[in-house]
C-alpha cells in the first residue's frame, strides 16, 4: 500500500461574526491562534462552517491578509472559497489567493445553480479553464453537495496533466466504492482527503492522506491527534481518539451549533451572520457542555462545568 504523504487534517476554520453581523477580527486571530497551537491545517473562507457565501469580496480579501500574517509558516495553511458558478469565479478567486501567498487553494466543483448539473464535458471543460489559468498549488474538491461526483478518470487526468494539482479533497456520501476508486486510481504523489471524519480511519487504511473537519472549531487537537496518533503507528490510540471525534461530529449535527458551544465555553468563536443564527437552546446548550463531559476531552477541561 502507498502512503500518499504523511497523515494530515485539515480544520475548515470559522468565520467568527459580532453581534452586528461584521467580521469579529479579534476573535478570528484568537480562534486562529487556537488551531495553530493544535499544529492542525487550516483552510480559510470555505463553504459550510466557513460561512463563505455570506462573505463580501473585500472580506474575502481580508481573510487571506490575517491569513497571511497570522497561520502561514506556521501551519498549512489553505483557501478554500465557494463553488463557483462560472470558470472565471473561479479563476479570480485563485489569482486573489495567490496573491496573499497562501500555501494552497482548493477548485471547487462547478454548481451551475437551480439544480444544473454539469456534463462529463462541461466539468472537464471547467477544470482544465480553472487549472490553465491558476499556476499555484491546487486541490481539486469533489463534493456530492453540489448534486454529482467529478468522474475519477477525470481526476485522475487532471492529476496527471497539471504537475501544480497536489491533491484531491472527497467528501462521498453513501457511495463508499467512490472513495476506493480514486485511491486506487489517482496518481500516488496526489494527497487525498476525506471531507468530515465518517470515512477517515477507512480512508487512512487504504493510503489516504487524513481528513478535513468542522468539527476542529471546537476540538481543534483531538482532530489533530487522529492523524498524529495513526502516523506513529498508535492505531489503539488513534482509533480512540477517533472515536471521541465521531461522538463530537454527531453531537454538532443535532440541535447543538460549534458556535453556541465555543460561546457557552469562552472560546472565541462568535456569532453566525444572518440569515443563519444560534437557535440552539439554553436547554440544548447545558445538555451539549454534558456530553461533551462524558466524552472527555483533554483540551477542554477547565472550560467544561464540573
Amino acid at each position: 500500500m502507498h502512503r500518499r504523504g504523511t497523515p494530515s487534517a485539515f480544520v475548515i476554520s470559522i468565520t467568527p461574526f459580532d453581534d452586528s453581523g461584521e467580521i469579529d477580527w479579534d476573535g478570528t486571530r484568537a480562534h486562529w491562534q487556537r488551531l495553530k497551537n493544535a499544529g492542525i491545517g487550516v483552510y480559510v473562507g470555505g463553504g459550510g462552517s466557513g460561512e463563505g457565501h455570506a462573505l463580501l469580496e473585500h472580506e474575502v480579501d481580508g481573510l487571506l491578509t490575517l491569513a497571511s500574517k497570522e497561520l502561514v509558516g506556521a501551519v498549512p495553511t489553505r483557501a478554500m472559497g465557494v463553488e463557483p458558478r462560472t470558470a472565471r469565479q473561479m479563476i479570480e478567486f485563485g489569482r486573489k489567493v495567490k496573491g496573499h501567498g497562501l500555501d494552497a487553494m482548493q477548485i471547487y466543483s462547478l454548481d451551475m445553480g437551480h439544480l444544473g448539473i454539469p456534463r462529463p464535458q462541461e466539468q472537464e471543460r471547467y477544470f482544465r479553464d480553472v487549472l490553465e489559468q491558476i499556476d499555484m498549488p491546487s486541490v481539486i474538491s469533489t463534493h456530492f453537495s453540489v448534486g454529482y461526483m467529478v468522474p475519477v478518470e477525470l481526476l485522475s487526468a487532471l492529476c496527471v496533466e497539471y504537475p501544480h494539482v497536489i491533491g484531491i479533497n472527497v467528501s462521498i456520501g453513501q457511495d463508499f466504492t467512490y472513495l476506493v476508486r480514486v485511491l486506487d486510481e489517482a496518481p500516488a504523489h496526489v494527497e487525498v482527503h476525506v471531507g468530515g471524519p465518517m470515512h477517515t480511519l477507512s480512508a487512512l487504511a487504504m493510503g489516504g492522506t487524513g481528513f478535513l473537519s468542522s468539527e476542529a472549531n471546537l476540538v481543534p487537537q483531538l482532530a489533530n491527534s487522529v492523524v498524529q496518533l495513526y502516523g506513529a503507528g498508535d492505531y489503539v490510540g488513534a482509533a480512540d481518539a477517533y472515536s471521541k471525534v465521531l461522538r463530537v461530529f454527531t453531537l454538532l449535527g443535532s440541535r447543538v451549533s460549534a458556535k453556541a458551544l465555543m460561546k457557552a465555553l469562552g472560546l472565541p468563536g462568535g456569532d453566525p451572520r444572518l440569515p443563519r443564527m444560534l437557535l440552539t437552546t439554553e436547554d440544548d446548550t447545558a445538555a451539549g457542555l454534558r456530553a461533551l463531559t462524558e466524552i472527555g476531552i483533554p483540551e477542554l477541561q477547565g472550560l467544561l462545568p464540573s
